[in-house]
């Protein structure tokens, strides 16, 4: 890769990488650090990188990179240990952007970001797994399961718009 090349790939996927990344931990400033780390790696490893698969290796280390700060605070929980009860809700909104985000919030790390790169980046199956190390069909189950938690806490839409 050369530098034209890298300059390239910082103008092109800048935002998309701070999107994905902010949506999964909620924090700005360890959004811009994860996505600075990720250009500083992608520039120390621009002679092992191909241009063409940039845009993977750039959401591949972001990714990694996010879960590693995300198991050194130890913020990480499962459905197991959450209340039950707190899933899901009687109110009504209108704001169906903020409904989706509150429910996004609510899915473990893994589940959250399949949705994320598949749903909201627009990655195939294949490339969400080579991504986050998954098989094809682990990123298919969480992909479903996440789509039936989401399903399960919106409810109805009639009731949400």
């Amino acid at each position: 890769m050369t530098a034209s090349e890298y300059n390239n790939c910082v103008d092109q996927f800048a935002d998309n990488l701070f999107r994905f990344v902010l949506k999964n931990i909620r924090d700005e400033e360890k959004a811009k650090d994860i996505v600075q780390d990720t250009f500083e790696k992608l520039w120390v490893r621009k002679s092992d990188v191909d241009g063409k698969k940039a845009k993977s290796y750039m959401f591949s280390t972001a990714y990694h990179t996010m879960i590693d700060r995300i198991r050194k605070e130890k913020k990480q929980t499962t459905m197991e240990d959450a209340v039950t009860d707190q899933y899901g809700h009687s109110e009504q909104y209108t704001d169906l952007q903020e409904i989706l985000h509150n429910a996004l919030e609510k899915l473990p790390a893994i589940q959250k970001s399949v949705i994320l790169l598949r749903d909201y980046e627009g990655y195939s199956y294949e490339e969400i797994g080579k991504i986050m190390e998954l098989n094809e069909s682990q990123v298919k189950v969480y992909i479903f399961r996440a789509r039936k938690f989401l399903k399960n806490y919106i409810g109805r839409m009639d009731l949400v718009l």
